[in-house]
C-alpha cells in the first residue's frame, strides 16, 4: 500500500495555478470526436464504440453501471490510436474522470489487473511523443495514478518517470540560454541604433544593458520565467516568456504530488533531483514556480535521513537568499517551512545544530528580525518566525569561532569574516582543518580549482597560508591533496587580490619548513644549557 504523508490541504496551498495545460484542456473538452469514423475504418471496435459514445454523452451514470467496460475501453484507446487530437480528447475525457473521484484511480488498477493489462505502460509511452500537451496531460495522469490510489508505481517505471520529471526541469537550461542570448542580442542592437555609440540616456547619463548576468549564470538556468533587467517586447508582467518551457508549472506539479510520498522521496534523490531543484531556484524563477519547487524541497524533509543530508546541496543558502529577496507571502511561508523541519527533524541533534548555524552564517536572522515586524494573516509564519529566532539565537550564544568557520567553509561563501585574520585563531584551531579526513581543507582546495569569485579565491589562499604556518605538517598535506600546485596556478590570476593572496600563501608554503626548523634549533640549545638530552628535530 501507497504510504503516503497526508497534509491539510489549507497548510499546503497546493491548488494548481492556472497553467498553458489546463487553458489547453479547456479547449480540448470542447471538441467532438467522429467516433463512427474510427468503428467504420475498424481501428476500434464495435465495443469500444459504445463505450465511448455513452461515455460522451452521461459519464458518471454510465461508468458506474460499466466501469470495467470504461477502464478497458480507455487503454485500449490510448494504446492503439495515434492522431494527437483525439489522443488529447482522450486524456483529458480520463484525467476529468480521475479528479471528479480520486477512488477511480483503484477502479483502474484493480480492472487492469483483472484484464492483465499493465495500467503504467501505455502512459509511460506517451512521453515520448512530440506534442507537449499530450507528454504532460500522461504525466499528470501517472502521478495521480502513482499518488491517490493503494498501488505503488514498480520500480522501474517509477525510477524512469521521475528521470522525466526531473530532464522536463533541467532541459528547459538550455532553451533560457539561447532565449536570453536573443534578448540580450536585440536588446544591444536597439540600443545601438537609438543612442549611437555614445551609450547615453536621453539624459546624458552613461548605461550599459545589462547582460552579465547571463555569464555569471550560464550552468543554472532551468525555468520557463525569469526576471530580466532588459526591455523587450516579449515580457509580462515583469515576466520573460520562454515559449519552451510552457509546461513547468505543470511538471512542478505533477513533482509536489510525488515528493509527498515517502518511498518515492529516496528514488528522487537517487536520481539527482535535488541538485536539479537547487540549480532552477538559483536562476530566481518566478514566484509560483519558485513556491512549487521549495515546496518538493519542505515535503522532502518531513524524512529524517533526508532532513539531515538536505544542506549538503547547498539548500540553506540558496534559500536564504530567496527569503531575502521574495515579496510574496506564500514563498515566505514555505522557506520558514523548509527552515524548521532542517531543526526539528533530523535525529541527530548534531545536525540540527549544523543548520542553525549554516542559516545563521546565511543572514536569516537578520531576516527574521525584519519579518518580525511584518504582520500576517497567517498563523504558521508567526509561529515559525518564533520558533526560528529563538533556535537561531541559542545556537549563537553556544557558537564557536571554529563552527562559525567551519560553517562558512562548508557553505562555499567565504568572505573576510573576522576570524580569518585573527592570529590566535589560527593558533589555537590549525589543527583542527584536519578532522574528518581533512573536510574543511579539502573544500578550501576544492573552492581554489572551481570557484570564479575573487573574493572566494583571496580568502581560501590566505587561510591555505594559515594553516600551513601554523601546522607543522601542513605543507606535506597540503601536497597530498594536490592544493600545491592549485595555489600556485592563482599567481597569474588577472584580479590584483587573488594574486597578492596567492603570493603570501606560496610564500609561506617555502619558508615553513626553515621556520620549524629554526624553532626546533632554539629548543635543542635551551635544553643543552639547561642539561637536559637534547631533542632531536625533524625538517
Amino acid at each position: 500500500m501507497t504510504t503516503a504523508l497526508y497534509l491539510p490541504e489549507e497548510n499546503i496551498d497546493m491548488i494548481a495555478a492556472t497553467s498553458v495545460l489546463q487553458q489547453q484542456a479547456a479547449d480540448i473538452r470542447t471538441r467532438t470526436i467522429n467516433w463512427a469514423s474510427y468503428m467504420q475504418s475498424q481501428m476500434i471496435s464495435q465495443e469500444d464504440y459504445q463505450a465511448i459514445s455513452t461515455l460522451d454523452k452521461s459519464r458518471a451514470a454510465y461508468l458506474t453501471q460499466n466501469s470495467t467496460q470504461v477502464v478497458k475501453t480507455l487503454l485500449n484507446l490510448v494504446s492503439h490510436l495515434s492522431k494527437d487530437s483525439t489522443i488529447q480528447y482522450i486524456l483529458v475525457l480520463l484525467d476529468d474522470l480521475l479528479q471528479e473521484d480520486r477512488s477511480r484511480v483503484d477502479l483502474f488498477h484493480e480492472t487492469s489487473a483483472k484484464l492483465k493489462q499493465c495500467v503504467w505502460g501505455p502512459f509511460l509511452n506517451l512521453l515520448n511523443r512530440q506534442d507537449g500537451f499530450i507528454v504532460n496531460m500522461s504525466s499528470r495522469i501517472l502521478a495521480k495514478f502513482a499518488c491517490w490510489g493503494h498501488e505503488s508505481m514498480p520500480k522501474s517505471d517509477l525510477n524512469f518517470y521521475l528521470q522525466f520529471l526531473k530532464d522536463q526541469l533541467a532541459t528547459s537550461s538550455t532553451a533560457y540560454l539561447q532565449e536570453m542570448a536573443q534578448l540580450a542580442k536585440r536588446a544591444q542592437t536597439i540600443i545601438v541604433h537609438s543612442h549611437g555609440q555614445h551609450g547615453k540616456d536621453h539624459h546624458g547619463n552613461q548605461y550599459s544593458p545589462s547582460v552579465a548576468m547571463l555569464q555569471q549564470r550560464h550552468d543554472l538556468a532551468n525555468e520557463s520565467y525569469r526576471e530580466v533587467g532588459t526591455s523587450s517586447d516579449q515580457q509580462l508582467d515583469g515576466k520573460c516568456v520562454i515559449p519552451h518551457n510552457e509546461y513547468i508549472q505543470s511538471v512542478a506539479r505533477c513533482l509536489q504530488m510525488m515528493l509527498r510520498v515517502d518511498e518515492y522521496r529516496f528514488a528522487f534523490v537517487n536520481v539527482d533531483g535535488i541538485s536539479t531543484l537547487i540549480r532552477i531556484l538559483s536562476t530566481r524563477v518566478n514566484f509560483q514556480v519558485q513556491y512549487q519547487l521549495i515546496f518538493c524541497l519542505w515535503v522532502l524533509t518531513f524524512n529524517p535521513l533526508l532532513a539531515a543530508k538536505m544542506n549538503k546541496f547547498s539548500v540553506i543558502p540558496i534559500l536564504a537568499d530567496i527569503l531575502s529577496d521574495c515579496a510574496k507571502e506564500k514563498v515566505t511561508r514555505i522557506i520558514l517551512a523548509v527552515f524548521r523541519n532542517l531543526i526539528e527533524k533530523p535525529e541527530d541533534s548534531s545536525v540540527a545544530k549544523d543548520h542553525c548555524i549554516a542559516m545563521v552564517q546565511c543572514k536569516v536572522l537578520k531576516q527574521l528580525s525584519i519579518l518580525e515586524q511584518r504582520r500576517f494573516d497567517d498563523e504558521d509564519i508567526t509561529a515559525d518566525v518564533e520558533y526560528l529566532s529563538e533556535k537561531l539565537q541559542n545556537s549563537v550564544q553556544d557558537l564557536s569561532s571554529f563552527d562559525e568557520y567551519a560553517t562558512e567553509v562548508r557553505s562555499g561563501r567565504l568572505e573576510w569574516s573576522p576570524v580569518h585574520k585573527s592570529a590566535k585563531f589560527w593558533r589555537e584551531n590549525a589543527q583542527r582543518l584536519n578532522e574528518k579526513n581533512y573536510e574543511l581543507l579539502r573544500i578550501l582546495v576544492h573552492l581554489l580549482e572551481t570557484s570564479k569569485d575573487a573574493v572566494i579565491l583571496s580568502v581560501a589562499c590566505f587561510d591555505i597560508g594559515e594553516y600551513v604556518r601554523h601546522y607543522p605538517r601542513g605543507k606535506h598535506v597540503l601536497e597530498q591533496l594536490g592544493g600545491k600546485q592549485i595555489v600556485m596556478q592563482h599567481l597569474g590570476h588577472e584580479d590584483p587580490n587573488v594574486r597578492y593572496e596567492a603570493l603570501l600563501a606560496v610564500q609561506k608554503l617555502m619558508v615553513h619548513n626553515w621556520e620549524y626548523l629554526g624553532k626546533q634549533l632554539e629548543k635543542e640549545n635551551e635544553n643543552q644549557k639547561q642539561g637536559a638530552a637534547p631533542i632531536a628535530g625533524k625538517a
